[in-house]
């Protein structure tokens, strides 16, 4: 993006890009989509937001709506069932990568380190919310920084409050009137309205990026209301990895499988529905924070106690990545897993006579492609589907 925005087509200057990064670093969900919204904005306006918004992020559902669909209707068949075996012990090994990427940028100091520790024993071994460990360390960061000269002297925008109170609503209402009416005809109880309220929820509190999502969504999607196998939700990340578009598409393919098994009725019907809800839901307020927020950009950039809670927020999120990462690994390289309290601890344990080898051969070439040999995700994934499928095909 910074290539053809800044150096190629030249549609905003260095400064604006890496402002407007910054920005979107700061809000929930997916900063990637929210930048194209950004550019498109500074170009043309609202048309030009929605315009870079909505197709920055439709071809890849469309890809990944139909290989949802695949996934519901055949994913049984013994030949599949072999290519999402070697997807799964891939998959562990991005997160695993992601996990490093994205501490090396975010720990750089004995503070930031504490954060992350403090966050993964808090999501782990506690069983702490993910919003109230977000929200903890935006306080920590933001509360531990004093404003600065430098932070206050760059002034507010000139932008009426009426108009940015008039775009909140506006945009609220789109993004809240028609998950409204999902609940209205389908009823609290229905899985189609959890799925409102639940992808709602998710895109106010999910900073740190798509990691991040898929870490609170597995807990609260397998753990909580059980839509989902914890093998369903890997294999959904491994769909979303290999699929054009932001990998936050993922949140699709949960809602998909998530009707399709629960929603009654047709299941494709309510599988298309969930999938909806779920992009609706996850895509539609990056649109108001970008439309109500792009004008103040500048400014927030200069406030250092917002950097400083983003910077808490970002470490906060290496524990709870790490937290998904040991989860994954459970759940992959052990055939049952078990759930252990101990005052206010709470385990998972693995019986460890349960231990797969063949994930532990496959994990391991994955690792020694993508950390080692620096191979792409796709090429990595295609390997590991490929000897997965050569195991079953040899009867191991």
């Amino acid at each position: 993006m910074h290539r053809v925005i800044v150096e190629e087509k030249k549609w905003l200057s260095e400064s604006q890009f890496l402002n407007a990064l910054s920005f979107c670093m700061l809000l929930p969900g997916p900063e990637a989509m929210q930048l194209a919204t950004y550019a498109g904005w500074r170009l043309h306006g609202v048309a030009g937001g929605l315009a870079a918004g909505l197709l920055f992020v439709l071809p890849g559902a469309l890809v990944v709506f139909a290989l949802s669909l695949i996934y519901a209707l055949y994913g049984n068949v013994p030949f599949i069932s072999a290519i999402f075996f070697g997807i799964k012990a891939a998959v562990l090994i991005i997160v695993v990568e992601a996990l490093l990427r994205i501490a090396k940028r975010a720990l750089k100091r004995w503070d930031q380190w504490a954060i992350a520790a403090a966050s993964f024993v808090g999501i782990f071994a506690l069983g702490l919310p993910f919003p109230v460990i977000i929200i903890a360390a935006a306080a920590i960061g933001f509360l531990g920084t004093q404003q600065t000269e430098e932070g206050a002297a760059t002034p507010l925008p000139a932008v009426p409050l009426a108009q940015t109170l008039s775009t909140i609503a506006i945009w609220l209402a789109v993004w809240i009137a028609p998950l409204a009416m999902v609940v209205a005809v389908f009823g609290w109880d229905h899985v189609l309205s959890k799925l409102s309220l639940f992808f709602s929820k998710l895109a106010v509190v999910t900073f740190g990026g798509a990691y991040a999502v898929l870490a609170y969504m597995t807990d609260t999607v397998v753990k909580t209301h059980g839509w989902l196998q914890p093998g369903q939700m890997l294999d959904g990340l491994g769909l979303a990895e290999t699929t054009p578009g932001p990998l936050i598409l993922v949140t699709e393919f949960v809602g998909f499988l998530a009707a399709f098994r629960w929603g009654g009725g047709d299941p494709i019907l309510m599988g298309t529905l969930g999938a909806v809800v779920a992009l609706w839901a996850t895509f539609v307020p990056c649109f108001l924070w970008i439309f109500a927020g792009a004008p103040y950009v500048e400014w927030l950039n200069s406030q250092p106690r917002l950097k400083a809670a983003l910077a808490a927020i970002t470490a906060a999120v290496v524990g709870v990545i790490l937290n998904l990462a040991v989860w994954f690994a459970l759940h992959v390289f052990f055939g049952s897993v078990s759930r252990v309290e101990a005052g206010p601890f709470r385990l998972s344990v693995p019986d460890v006579t349960t231990l797969d080898w063949r994930v532990v051969v496959l994990a391991a070439i994955s690792a020694v492609l993508l950390l080692r040999q620096h191979w792409g995700i796709p090429a990595v994934l295609g390997v590991a589907a490929g000897l997965a499928l050569a195991m079953r095909l040899a009867g191991l």
